[in-house]
């Protein structure tokens, strides 16, 4: 992995950070998800939408933001995930979803990047805490 400083990630587009924070966190919830003993692919992956859909993830950054969470560095990387601008939306979510998604996945992304594993795996704990909390059939 290449050692990015604070202000070389910067300069990363969002969306690409993104990119690498979804990958990151769906090994987390892929990893989480075997250790409970699930084994048949089809099971794991309507599991796992519980946690890396695009309403959860953006259910559980307003938790994070509701438990004042992050600190103010991790949240102008939120605020940048935001706002970036993609594209196209997925036809199975709304504008803000979407873009609240994003912003959770350029927040693991950035930690991902900084190395910086720790808080990495706290974020993660927390956010399964969420799901799994959650009454209901609702992700969060």
């Amino acid at each position: 992995m290449v050692n990015k400083s604070n202000a070389d990630l910067k300069q990363i587009n969002s969306l690409a950070i993104a990119y690498m924070g979804d990958a990151v966190y769906e090994q987390f919830i892929r990893h989480h998800l075997l250790l409970t003993g699930k084994t048949k692919p089809n099971d794991l992956h309507r599991i796992a939408t519980r946690y890396v859909s695009a309403k959860a993830q953006a259910a559980i950054l307003k938790v994070f933001f509701d438990r004042n969470l992050l600190t103010e560095e991790e949240l102008s990387v939120v605020r940048r995930g935001r706002n970036a601008k993609s594209g196209s939306i997925p036809k199975n979510t709304d504008v803000q979803t979407y873009r609240y998604s994003t912003a959770f996945e350029a927040l693991f992304g950035h930690l991902y990047l900084q190395e910086e594993h720790e808080r990495l795996k706290e974020l993660v704990e927390v956010a399964i805490n969420i799901v799994e909390n959650k009454k209901g059939g609702d992700p969060v």
